[in-house]
């Protein structure tokens, strides 16, 4: 796998912007009367470690016009020195688009989070590729990493042709393809053969995938690991199995990702990692992490990870890096984490909390 040596955006990605609404202090939503809102998506969590360090990040998106939630949610990208494009759609009346909402609470301790979606009229999906040039993205201002999720590609059949056609453009114009599949069910439900069909065709142009077991099997077909011990790090020989047959089916991607969880209790987990790249497996053996919110972690993983790529270290320095940025977003309010350097995050992966003074 090898980066564009001259490029204006070392990251793209497609997204569908909404707003995430939270309980103060960790409560329940029912119990509460006050919340904090934040702009909100996988795909921008992802990109946030890159652009929070210093590197140049667009935005594809879509956004309903003349919408104080759209305004907000400019705002908020603009201040984490991320770049977007995307068509201000109509709202249509008080019954037409918006911005999805995402409605959550952390849990504490021995009561887990809960999250509700409300995605009615949601206007990303409506994002078209007939909105966007993309020679003149990829082709004259140029792109090192574009990065899909399963999210966006299932959000609705519009977006599904959307994310395919990026990932054709990037693969023309010599960009890294970085799929994060990311199943959910109510997104595939009767739609299973129409999004398998778009699934493997993006994972085939891929150069770097990431998925659970769910995702590898639901998303793409691929069997399951084998059962393993008890604990979580007695199930790794069966997940490095499940990424084997994934490299078997998607010879072209050169880099296979998976996070392993273990939940002791909502603000205790045990955070692992492994690794295929280079030919070689590298493993991050799980240990405990403390919570403050789950949501995000993976998305945070994803983008350490990426960020490590575009630096170009070494594959085991990219996996440390990706478990840090994933243990780090987990102690954030944001479901994106938001490192001062990278010095924040190695000292994560060291375990050295100490004040820096």
């Amino acid at each position: 796998m090898k980066l564009r040596e001259q490029y204006q955006w070392a990251m793209v990605v497609p997204t569908s912007m909404g707003v995430r609404i939270c309980p103060s202090a960790g409560q329940p939503v029912a119990s509460s009367d006050l919340f904090q809102m934040q702009a909100t998506s996988a795909e921008t969590n992802v990109a946030s470690i890159s652009s929070y360090l210093g590197l140049p990040v667009k935005v594809l998106t879509t956004f309903v016009q003349d919408s104080p939630v759209a305004d907000f949610i400019k705002r908020n990208l603009r201040a984490r020195g991320m770049v977007y494009e995307g068509k201000e759609v109509p709202q249509g009346g008080p019954w037409g688009y918006r911005h999805q909402f995402n409605i959550a609470d952390s849990g504490y301790g021995a009561r887990g989070p809960r999250v509700q979606n409300d995605r009615a009229g949601e206007v990303g999906r409506t994002l078209s590729i007939d909105d966007f040039d993309l020679d003149r993205i990829f082709g004259v201002e140029g792109v090192a990493v574009l990065h899909l999720s399963g999210l966006i590609g299932a959000l609705s059949p519009q977006t599904g042709k959307f994310c395919l056609e990026l990932a054709r453009a990037a693969k023309k114009y010599g960009t890294v393809i970085s799929f994060d599949l990311n199943y959910r069910a109510t997104f595939w439900k009767d739609r299973e053969a129409e999004l398998r069909a778009i699934f493997t065709e993006i994972a085939s142009l891929s150069d770097i995938l990431v998925g659970n077991e769910e995702d590898f099997q639901l998303c793409l077909g691929i069997e399951g690991p084998e059962a393993g011990g008890k604990d979580l790090a007695g199930k790794i020989d069966g997940f490095k199995g499940m990424i084997e047959r994934v490299r078997a089916a998607f010879p072209n991607a050169s880099v296979f990702a998976t996070t392993l969880r273990q939940v002791v209790h909502a603000n205790e987990h045990l955070w692992g990692a492994i690794l295929f790249a280079d030919g070689q497996w590298h493993v991050a053996e799980p240990r405990p992490i403390h919570v403050l919110d789950r949501i995000g972690g993976g998305d945070g993983f994803v983008g350490g990870l990426l960020y490590a790529v575009l630096r170009g270290w070494d594959a085991e320095k990219c996996l440390q890096f990706g478990w840090a940025s994933g243990a780090l977003a987990t102690t954030f309010l944001t479901d994106y984490a938001q490192p001062a350097d990278e010095e924040m995050i190695w000292s994560v992966w060291s375990g050295n909390a100490r004040v820096k003074r």
